[in-house]
């Protein structure tokens, strides 16, 4: 946040907020932004604005910015808990909050649970419910076939959209690299892909371990039985504590504190105490200065961001089911996965384009056949296709979905049908109307909305509210022009927010530079020995300043 408020008062680019905010987590450590990682991403760290605006990042980092509660965070005391904090009400009825942040109720020992809960778990389950339905397999987490190679080899090729954990960019760029092939590789996936090991400059010497290109070497016996299993790279907390146990001659309880205190020192600045306490144990110890000095700067990035190693296990967990669901299960992966939105890096419309491309066959909501939920359907083969329900239109309410559904009966026969049976508002039947969910009533999207626009009141009137056998309201057939497919993808779009038509960029390729290929043509060729062209729009931002000494940016754009 304390990017994002300042980046804006200082007139920096939405792009430019964006690549600090969210390529670079807790950046911010005693030490500052490397330039590197400022070049990284196409930042110039001689800017004069730019170094003005860490700056004030810098100096403001940790403020409160605003009053929030946790959404599953509750505290449970002895006694009465009005007798020992201020309470008062919260903006949700029946719910209060006490006047303490977390920090200070930790310090007086006061017990905070944090009740959390991950999408994808819901997702599995929906998951294995479907297999259990169309396949009649049971699996749980624990009966999944372990080690499953065929799987690792996804990984190993960054086809990881929508699975747990690895589906970020930085997470993609990494699978090919680590080259996963067990289950511990994955708990070290995890771990390591957060901004304490990226802080403290983890990864790359782990991969050039693992790679063979760089000795694995320990500085004592000691801690390489600490270390051992990362290659020398320490990636979890608890070997953060053992290190300061073993290395410094900590006792656990101060190796604890420790671990405390790092997780909030850029708060209460109480940790120069234990970075003289460390560097003298270790030295006590026979370990070099330089080394001590490693070993405590990666410790500090563990403190807010570092995994226990039985968190990134149980995460790892999640990796590989997921991982085995989209690798033998495609369509259920993705049907499930669109039931238990919003949730991972990834719209529909990319969760449905990445499920067409791993061959699944995909059919748009149906008045006839469509539920609120996606389902899984025969698709004549002998397979199943995934039938998009009601939940991916825009503007509709599950229980207006439930309703259209539980008065179908035999199916609807046309528009009016259903504002006769379902008793739906025409509101409700120009949004249907809007997502083509008529096609298989043999109309077209402008043929349905001209009839659902020829209603207009919310429900019939009591001599005709029952079965007209056909008769109705009549309305004279008007011959409305088909939309071009362009125009059908753009309403796909506004209705439904995904297409299950032509890519948008289909229809500017003719006007692309020609002989331009697309990326799918050249991703494979070896890195440094093909060339190309990019097509685009380029936004150049020049800066200067008003008369009043704020920031003015002018962009320009060009092709």
């Amino acid at each position: 946040r304390a990017i994002r408020e300042v980046g804006k008062v200082m007139g920096l680019s939405d792009d430019t907020i964006g690549a600090i905010s969210s390529q670079l987590w807790g950046f911010f450590d005693t030490s500052g932004m490397a330039e590197q990682q400022l070049r990284e991403i196409g930042l110039d760290p001689t800017d004069r604005r730019l170094k003005q605006t860490l700056e004030l990042i810098f100096e403001i980092q940790g403020f409160p910015r605003h009053l929030s509660q946790h959404v599953g965070g509750f505290v449970i005391t002895e006694g009465r808990l009005d007798e020992l904090v201020p309470i008062e009400n919260a903006t949700m009825e029946d719910r209060t909050v006490i006047c303490w942040d977390k920090d200070d109720i930790d310090a007086l020992g006061i017990l905070k649970v944090d009740v959390l809960a991950l999408g994808m778990l819901s997702c599995i389950r929906k998951a294995f419910d479907l297999i259990g339905r169309h396949h009649q397999v049971e699996y749980t987490l624990a009966t999944l076939p372990p080690e499953d190679p065929v799987v690792y080899d996804m990984l190993c090729k960054a086809d990881s959209l929508g699975v747990f954990q690895v589906e970020s960019r930085a997470q993609m760029n990494f699978l090919p690299r680590m080259k996963p092939r067990c289950f511990y590789d994955l708990v070290i996936e995890t771990a390591i892909i957060r901004p304490g090991p990226i802080q403290g400059d983890m990864v790359h010497p782990f991969l050039r371990r693992r790679n063979g290109e760089e000795e694995v070497s320990f500085p004592s016996d000691e801690l390489g039985k600490v270390l051992g299993k990362t290659l020398g790279v320490p990636l979890f907390q608890e070997q953060a504590m053992q290190i300061a146990i073993v290395g410094a001659g900590f006792t656990p309880e101060e190796a604890d504190r420790l671990r405390r205190s790092l997780a909030t020192f850029k708060k209460h600045g109480n940790v120069s105490e234990f970075r003289t306490r460390f560097l003298k144990g270790m030295a006590e110890n026979g370990y070099d200065r330089d080394f001590a000095e490693r070993c405590f700067s990666q410790i500090e990035g563990f403190g807010s961001y570092g995994f226990p190693e039985s968190h990134a296990a149980s995460f790892a967990l999640l990796v590989y089911a997921s991982s085995w669901l989209k690798c033998h299960h495609p369509a259920i992966f993705a049907c499930a996965l669109l039931n238990s939105q919003p949730m991972g890096f990834y719209a529909p419309a990319q969760i449905v384009r990445d499920a067409r491309e791993h061959g699944v066959e995909v059919r748009p909501p149906d008045i006839n056949a469509s539920t609120w939920d996606n389902v899984m359907e025969p698709d004549g083969r002998g397979g199943l296709a995934l039938r998009l329900g009601f939940r991916q239109i825009k503007s509709m309410r599950e229980d207006e979905a439930t309703w259209i559904a539980a008065a179908r009966g035999n199916g609807y026969l046309s528009v009016e049908d259903v504002w006769r049976r379902a008793g739906v508002e025409p509101r409700l039947l120009r949004v249907l109307a809007e997502a083509d969910v008529f096609a298989s009533l043999d109309l077209t999207r402008r043929d349905a909305l001209w009839a659902a626009a020829a209603i207009g009141s919310d429900r019939p009137l009591p001599l005709f509210d029952g079965d007209m056998d056909g008769e109705g309201i009549v309305e004279p057939a008007a011959y409305l022009p088909e939309m071009t497919p362009g125009e059908h993808v753009v309403e796909d779009f506004v209705a439904m927010r995904l297409t299950l038509r032509a890519h948008p960029i289909a229809f500017l390729r003719h006007k692309l530079t020609p002989g331009t290929p697309p990326i799918a043509e050249v991703a494979g060729a070896p890195s440094g020995q093909a060339t190309g062209r990019i097509k685009g729009l380029m936004r150049t931002d020049v800066w200067g300043t008003e008369p009043n000494g704020r920031a003015r940016r002018e962009s320009s754009r060009r092709h």
